[in-house]
């Protein structure tokens, strides 16, 4: 044993040695090319003098770079995410210029801006070769993994890891289960696809539609993860979402499970005189409250869990990039951004992490440049500073999140749920069938493999669950169709002036939301007033292709017949638009009524007789409509946009080709990717319905792995052995 332990030694001592001999070539090289870097005095020296200096330089700035960097950042914690970001490449220079200075050749020298590029590039370097070292040997990497997880452990006061496997709850934001069909049969991500193998919902056969389907559970292996084996591991179920088909009112529901007056993404409250949006820190904590007071129950990750990049913490002890902490007085229980200095601790992720920022800022402006030349229909606008919130979701949010992940689950918790906004975000923009999406789904499929294999080296076994909080429906905008927006419309039924011009709807999203938590700067958008005054003009808001209209100036809920009496023109304006689907309204007479075109009126309580206008909206949209109506903060009107069947297009009231929100089409059915050694989310042939009957299914499987387990295979004696020597 004594033998083995000290072979490894000499491993990781060779390894060492490997990435300084790299990293000094590399600064030999820099040198080279860089003029105002040198390794030489003026008068110049034998080229055994420069490699040693070279030698010198690289090992101090190595040790450096890991002895003090952390010790930098720890100290940088009140500085915005996104700044401490860019300070990393003035830190990692000023590094390598202390390691210069005290060279013991004395002969090293750089500008401060050459030494911010020497930096940078070698850190990079180190960092590759090192990982493409371990990564070569097998052992090696399970063993630092090993060492890694060990570590965190000790760091917690919590007890020993537990045997039982934990669950990692990933959330794709935005794709919809059709959506995720169509890309694993394309192969554009063949880790879900191998995942679901033998899947016939994932291998759809030309000339037919894809059908759900059933898989037998393959052999558990005792102490390994149910991921990636030789048959299918993972099932795949869809789920349809309530009327608000948005991530504020699904992630509450998942993670707290409640959906209760949350009737679209933003709204107004007549009661506190104040509009409500679902990715304003504030409005975030309040709903967060509001549910866990209505459930008497603290959430999904009350035990031992982590929240990940999520607008809501789920109850978890463990939280970052939450948007519902991040308005509170910061601490060390609620560091909404720890997860950014956390991963900023290594500087070769700062430099990776801002190469590929650039490339996809880059990226964007090249395809939106090319999608206007082409005069591509639908568009809305790119320009701005949306290439850097584009960036930021699909790179730093992404890798920021994943290594939280990577993080718990090598420390052993029992729950995790992370959300990755990615293809959200630039479906909004570019589709959801676009290529750019698809792009981002080979990305986030890259994520699932890495985390597949770290579950491999977890000290406790996994199961990936992979979900999804709503779909998207594309669509042209109602603005770009009709030349007006939802709410000059409105204006025009209440008989108010309406501008020649109309104005785009703001498009709020959850990674601007990230963006401007990072910043520590609060989420406000532009002309949605917090405190509309009493008596000012209707309240138009937007929330994809779900609009809500309510007059602040009356306190309660007012009924058809109120509208009608003060404005006599403005239901009817509404229902008879071809852009709009249908309305809800509340009545003195019926309790509550649909409205739709040519004076169709159906009272709720008649709604299952005669659908009217929301037969095209499918089964569910019933029973959706009647529970929206029952929240004591639903709007005065309630406006859906016109769906079509035959292409599920709707029409976004917000800038926004690809939309959600409402009902109509993929934005109402997500999809959960379950593994199959898990209980089926429903029997056979039942609907999954609500993110609250998702929560009890999360909930339920929870439970399953807390039971009776197949006993761990026992750590090696020899990996014992390695750690004591280590």
């Amino acid at each position: 044993m004594r033998g083995v332990a000290w072979r490894r030694i000499a491993s990781q001592i060779g390894r060492s040695v490997a990435v300084w001999a790299v990293s000094t070539l590399t600064m030999l090289l820099l040198a080279l090319v860089l003029p105002d870097f040198r390794l030489q005095s003026a008068d110049g020296d034998s080229a055994t003098r420069i490699a040693l200096t070279a030698a010198c330089g690289a090992g101090a700035f190595g040790i450096l770079s890991a002895v003090v960097w952390p010790l930098l950042v720890r100290l940088l914690l009140l500085v915005p995410a996104l700044v401490l970001g860019l300070l990393v490449f003035f830190l990692n220079g000023s590094l390598l210029l202390v390691a210069l200075r005290f060279n013991p050749s004395a002969r090293g020298a750089a500008a401060p801006e050459t030494a911010v590029i020497v930096a940078a590039v070698m850190s990079a370097v180190a960092s590759a070769t090192g990982g493409a070292l371990a990564v070569r040997d097998d052992e090696a990497y399970r063993r630092r993994l090993h060492r890694l997880a060990t570590r965190r452990r000790r760091r917690r006061t919590d007890p020993p890891c537990p045997v039982t496997p934990g669950l990692v709850f990933l959330q794709l934001d935005g794709v919809g289960h059709d959506v995720l069909k169509e890309a694993v049969g394309a192969g554009l991500m063949p880790t879900v696809g191998r995942w679901l193998a033998a899947d016939d919902a994932a291998r759809p056969a030309a000339g037919r539609a894809p059908t759900a389907g059933r898989v037998p559970a393959p052999r558990a292996v005792p102490g390994r993860p149910l991921v990636g084996g030789p048959g299918p591991t993972h099932r795949l179920t869809p789920w349809h979402t309530d009327w608000s088909s948005q991530t504020g009112a699904s992630q509450l529901g998942i993670l707290h499970g409640s959906t209760f007056d949350v009737p679209a993404f933003r709204w107004y409250e007549k009661d506190r005189g104040e509009v409500m949006v679902c990715n304003r820190p504030t409005s975030a904590a309040e709903l967060q409250r509001r549910a866990v007071a209505h459930t008497g129950d603290g959430g999904l990750l009350t035990e031992d869990g982590a929240s990940r990049g999520n607008l809501f913490s789920g109850g978890a002890g463990e939280q970052a990039l939450v948007l519902s902490i991040a308005a509170r007085r910061r601490g060390r229980e609620n560091r909404s951004r720890a997860g950014y200095f956390a991963y900023f601790s290594d500087p070769a992720n700062a430099v990776r992490t801002a190469l590929s920022f650039t490339a996809e800022v880059v990226r964007e402006i090249a395809e939106s440049t090319r999608a206007r030349l082409r005069k591509q229909r639908p568009r809305v606008s790119r320009g701005g500073l949306y290439p850097l919130v584009r960036a930021f979701a699909t790179v730093v949010e992404r890798d920021v999140v994943v290594a939280a992940v990577m993080g718990d689950m090598l420390a052993g918790r029992t729950a995790v749920y992370a959300d990755l906004v990615a293809y959200d975000e630039v479906a909004h923009h570019s589709g959801p069938h676009s290529r750019d999406a698809e792009k981002v789904l080979k990305r986030l499929d890259r994520s699932l493999a890495l985390l597949e294999r770290v579950a491999d080296h977890a000290p406790r076994p996994y199961r990936i669950v992979v979900l999804s909080d709503h779909g998207q429906s594309p669509g042209e905008t109602f603005r770009s169709r009709y030349g007006l927006t939802l709410a000059d419309l409105v204006r025009a039924g209440c008989g108010l002036h309406v501008p020649r011009r109309a104005e785009r709807t703001h498009s709020g999203t959850e990674a601007r939301a990230a963006v401007r938590a990072a910043l520590h700067r609060p989420v406000e958008e532009k002309d949605e007033h917090r405190r509309p005054a009493r008596h000012s003009e209707p309240v138009v808001l937007a929330s994809g292709n779900l609009g809500l209209v309510s007059f602040p100036d009356v306190r309660h809920r007012m009924t058809k017949e109120e509208i009608d009496a003060r404005h006599p023109a403005l239901l009817t304006t509404l229902a008879n638009h071809p852009g709009i689907g249908f309305l809800l309204v509340a009545s003195a007479e019926h309790d509550g009524v649909v409205l739709g075109p040519h004076g169709t009126e159906i009272p709720l309580a008649r709604l299952d007789r005669d659908p009217g206008p929301l037969a095209r909206f499918g089964p569910g949209a019933v029973g959706a409509v009647r529970r929206t109506h029952a929240f004591p903060h639903t709007a005065d009107i309630m406006v859906n946009s016109a769906y079509d069947p035959a292409d599920g297009e709707v029409l976004a009231f917000e800038e926004q080709i690809g939309s959600h929100g409402g009902l109509g089409g993929a934005q109402s059915r997500p999809f959960l990717l379950s593994p199959v050694d898990l209980s089926a989310p429903v029997p056979d042939g039942e609907r999954l319905t609500g993110a609250e009957q998702v929560h009890h299914v999360l909930r339920r499987w929870l439970g399953e792995l807390s039971g009776p387990e197949v006993p761990l295979t026992a750590v090696p004696d020899e990996d014992a052995e390695d750690e004591r020597a280590a």
